[in-house]
């Protein structure tokens, strides 16, 4: 059961992976390596670390807290909680810092491990007949010889989104004068899949996956190609931010053609406005008032707040339509418009 507490300690074992029914020790010796050698006192003493942190690092990453006497801990936790260590006496963490960046590395990670795994699975295994043990030990064998360049694609892409992250910040500095700003003004978006309360009853299993993951995947690419942000996804619904109000309409209206040639229609609701951006994701008013409009869209259109509606007003290749008043939950009566690509009537 031992686990590299923090996923930077030594990769998985290089040996071939032997032949019958998967157990749960091999797949833990194939991802993590080395066999558990320590409980969650002795490897807290052997970091030189307060037990009580180790836990609360445990916790965050979003593994169960041991009994006292379970062996579960390996030499690489042991020195990735050194290096934990190492930066806070020098200064580069506290506390409060290393707890909440083991919280978003270990969410992250937990959802990428399991998507990697769905993935995989599926790739491999024939979902119409039960899997033989031939067939687990196969995909074990393929983990096996994936896994070390899996794990230089992932650092390699985690620096790159670092990247991008900075530059966002240094854009969003140019405007707001901070580099960490307590609140950020950003249009936000919410595209909602029409019907699909009503379309998931008519599939089997296997086909709501592909509608879900159809349309998670074509909304990311929309949402990336013009340099949005995807916050997250809600298996019928995805939330997405954009730093000025034209970026978020091109991005709405390209949703709705790009979703509509895969099958069903979006409604998606943009407001322009303050938001508060922690642990990822962002919240306040303006991203309540998104999801107003988003129920208050029309199949396949595009409805916008008065905020962007006025930034949009000169953009070009954007029209903006002014539709009655509606009242929008919690906050009161709100002027909605709705966007339309200039020239399409």
């Amino acid at each position: 059961m031992g686990r590299d507490l923090l996923g930077l300690g030594e990769g998985g074992d290089e040996a071939e992976v032997p032949a019958g029914r998967p157990t749960a020790e091999r797949i833990e010796r194939l991802f993590v390596g080395a066999s558990p050698r320590y409980t969650r006192i002795q490897v807290a003493s052997l970091a030189r670390l307060p037990q009580e942190l180790t836990e609360r690092i445990w916790r965050a990453l979003g593994f169960a807290t041991l009994p006292d006497d379970t062996v579960a801990f390996t030499d690489a936790d042991v020195a990735v909680l050194e290096r934990v260590r190492a930066m806070m006496e020098g200064g580069l963490l506290d506390d409060r810092t290393v707890i909440r960046m083991a919280r978003a590395l270990g969410q992250t990670t937990a959802r990428l491990a399991q998507w990697q795994a769905e993935i995989m699975i599926g790739a491999m295994l024939d979902p119409g007949r039960r899997p033989t043990d031939a067939d687990l030990a196969a995909v074990m064998e393929t983990s096996r010889r994936l896994l070390p360049d899996f794990e230089r694609v992932l650092v390699h892409v985690w620096r790159a989104q670092l990247a991008a992250a900075g530059t966002r910040l240094l854009t969003l500095a140019d405007i707001t004068d901070e580099i960490t700003p307590a609140r950020l003004t950003l249009a936000v978006g919410f595209a909602d899949l029409v019907s699909f309360t009503r379309v998931s009853r008519e599939l089997d299993e296997r086909g709501l996956a592909e509608l879900v993951e159809g349309f998670e995947s074509r909304a990311s690419d929309v949402v990336a190609e013009h340099g949005g942000r995807m916050v997250k996804t809600l298996g019928d619904e995805v939330f997405f931010t954009a730093a000025d109000p034209r970026t978020a309409a091109v991005i709405a209206l390209d949703l709705v053609g790009a979703i509509r040639q895969y099958g069903p229609d979006v409604r998606i609701g943009l407001a322009y406005g303050p938001v508060l951006p922690i642990m990822g994701d962002v919240f306040g008013t303006t991203v309540n008032l998104a999801a107003r409009l988003t129920a208050i869209a029309r199949p396949g259109t595009v409805v916008a707040d008065d905020r962007l509606a006025e930034a949009l007003k000169d953009a070009p290749g954007v029209e903006v339509g002014r539709i009655r008043q509606r009242p929008a939950r919690g906050l009161g009566v709100v002027q909605p418009y709705v966007l339309r690509r200039a020239g399409n009537h």
